[in-house]
């Protein structure tokens, strides 16, 4: 028999490392040896439970049956009428309809005899004998079985966890980089950046601590997987949660936000409060709140503007820094027509359109900006269409069908368990070089640009 002080001191051990629950672990060693048991002792067809005494440190091993009548057994006819994979599946306990089966059913009339009170489908047991040897011959499978049964829990542990924190932020640490997919060691499990997820031209070190924002959460057969984001919009408005009180608390409330990772975003917020700027509130005094997100985001651009309800003031807002003159609005097409000064044409405009572009986003209105001294002329790259309604104070969906091969894999191979040969190894590297020299080229012709 186990030593049973020893036994639940192990217990109490796999209990707290892995996170869960000492019940969890009965019930896992209990299947694990009722497995054990029938392998060795019980016949194929046969139902096996095992009982764990905490107090006594003892095993119980029984039979179980389902008590059935007339009412609930196929008929010779219904039985030769099934199919050969049904007949070979035995039904389980508690199914309505059934083919008799000694080993698996009892029949009513035959358990009224060991319980008067006992009805059909109810089950009844019936205690097995404990062989001496039972430890010696099933411990090895037991602790297979016992082993699976752990990461099964532990990784269902994970995923509640995390699922539970989705659209928030965690930080962890760089774990590996493998074909511009970053892996982070998020403590219990890893999470995976995807190139699309990270902010264009930022460079992860082995080791850094980071911080991202957790996109999606999956569950696979072997493990969860967890999709990290510091491309998303909403992971600006976090990080200001972070520095902004008036933001932790609700009084100042972001309404939208338009970004282009690694460039520029414009973010609107409003408040509560009549005594609280919003704006001054994400800045903070000295643009000390501001700046520490900037310098999370490696020196990304931030535009804070306030939201309101009128749509030219707020259309006005969003196109900071440039001036507005004029909004002509049509509100049955939502497009907006803005005329600005002739010099303040390109910063309303931006680089590439990047400013008018983004304050379509951030509006949901389409953008016309046009100069005072020809307001009858489109003028290049000034038009923006609006962004759809699930971008605007919306959740996006979340496309990342190029990645469900690794997503498939589970923890397992997010935390690297899983070594590839050797000969799979070099092309990979090639293939990650080439795009790194890419990167690189497309960083240097950003920088010429910008310059």
């Amino acid at each position: 028999m186990i030593d049973h002080k020893q036994f639940l001191m192990a217990l109490e051990q796999i209990a707290e490392e892995k996170g869960i629950s000492k019940e969890k672990v009965v019930e896992t060693l209990e299947h694990a040896l009722a497995a054990a048991y029938k392998k060795d002792y019980a016949k194929k067809g046969q139902i096996i439970r095992t009982k764990f005494d905490l107090t006594s440190g003892k095993f119980e091993v029984f039979q179980v049956k389902l008590v059935v009548d007339e009412s609930m057994l196929k008929s010779e006819s219904e039985v030769d009428e099934e199919p050969v994979r049904e007949r070979e599946d035995e039904l389980e306990l508690g199914t309505k309809k059934v083919r008799f089966n000694p080993d698996r059913h009892i029949m009513l009339d035959e358990a009224k005899k060991n319980k008067k009170t006992i009805k059909a489908g109810e089950e009844m047991i019936f205690p097995l004998e404990y062989h001496a040897d039972f430890g010696r011959i099933a411990a090895q499978t037991a602790k297979q079985v016992i082993m699976q049964r752990i990461r099964e829990a532990e990784r269902s542990a994970v995923f509640e966890e995390f699922h539970g924190k989705e659209g928030e932020v965690v930080s962890g640490q760089v774990q590996r980089i493998e074909g511009g997919n970053v892996f982070v060691d998020l403590g219990r499990t890893v999470g995976i950046i995807f190139p699309e997820e990270q902010i264009q031209g930022e460079r992860f070190r082995m080791g850094a601590r980071v911080r991202a924002y957790i996109l999606r959460v999956e569950q696979h057969p072997r493990g969860p997987s967890i999709v990290l984001s510091r491309s998303h919009p909403r992971f600006v408005s976090k990080l200001f949660e972070f520095e902004v009180p008036e933001v932790a608390t609700g009084v100042v409330e972001v309404k939208a936000i338009a970004r282009e990772a690694g460039s520029r975003t414009k973010i609107a917020v409003s408040s509560k409060e009549k005594a609280v700027d919003p704006v001054g509130s994400l800045v903070g005094q000295r643009g000390t709140r501001v700046s520490t997100v900037i310098n999370e985001l490696g020196g990304e651009k931030i535009d804070i503007v306030e939201w309101l309800e009128d749509n030219s003031k707020f259309i006005s807002n969003a196109l900071a820094p440039a001036k507005v003159v004029d909004i002509e609005l049509n509100e049955e097409t939502r497009e907006a027509k803005v005329v600005v000064p002739e010099e303040q044409l390109s910063l309303a405009i931006g680089r590439g359109g990047q400013n008018v572009r983004l304050a379509a986003r951030l509006t949901g209105w389409k953008i016309d900006v046009r100069s005072l001294a020809s307001p009858e002329k489109s003028q290049e790259g000034g038009i923006a269409e609006a962004a759809p309604e699930e971008a605007i104070g919306e959740e996006p969906k979340i496309v990342i069908e190029g990645n469900k091969e690794i997503l498939a894999e589970g923890v397992e191979i997010l935390r690297g368990e899983e070594k590839k040969p050797e000969a799979d190894e070099e092309k990979p590297k090639k293939k990650r070089t080439t795009k790194k020299k890419k990167v690189e080229a497309s960083s240097e012709s950003n920088n010429e640009a910008s310059e």
